[in-house]
């Protein structure tokens, strides 16, 4: 939509607007109805009035007053119905995530290496390694994830997700 490199901040609005109008699929609804309780007038519907523009401009006041009023007590259903929503995406991308997950047996003081994820840029590029450790498992925790201790028998900071670490055979 921009024309140089300079006017993409002329154009935020419009991104913003897209943004707040368009569904969401973790909601299945728009930021805009959650917030007022219904969808949004777009500027093209004020030039090429829709029938919902129609509708309005044809109601006296105290109609179009009680009518929004109905629609903000619904809004608490909306947005109930958004959390439901979301509470099924949440499921349905846990789901996608474990069914990738490789469930690796690990016991106490079992000997692991744990997935290195270098930052983004790393000088040594395709050589950087991809493993650390050895560890020793000091427990196993519920909600697959598991604390570690180096080599010195010093804690490491975080737990970390059972899916990181694999078995080391010495």
């Amino acid at each position: 939509m921009t024309e140089t490199y300079k006017d993409w901040s002329n154009k935020i609005p419009y991104a913003l607007g897209a943004y707040r109008t368009s569904i969401r699929a973790s909601t299945g609804a728009t930021p805009y109805s959650l917030v007022y309780g219904m969808e949004a007038v777009l500027p093209v519907e004020l030039r090429i009035p829709s029938l919902r523009v129609m509708m309005e401009a044809d109601l006296p006041e105290s109609e179009w007053a009680r009518a929004r009023y109905q629609e903000l007590q619904m809004i608490d259903k909306k947005r109930l119905r958004a959390l439901y929503h979301a509470q099924g995406y949440q499921r349905r991308i846990e789901k996608a995530f474990n069914k990738k997950v490789k469930i690796r047996d690990l016991q106490k003081g079992d000997l692991v290496l744990k997935s290195y994820r270098a930052p983004v840029y790393d000088p040594r590029g395709k050589f950087r390694p991809n493993w650390s450790g050895p560890y020793i498992v000091d427990e196993v925790l519920p909600r697959k994830v598991v604390r570690l201790l180096d080599q010195n028998g010093e804690k490491l900071m975080e737990p970390t997700n059972h899916d990181r670490p694999k078995k080391y055979y010495a």
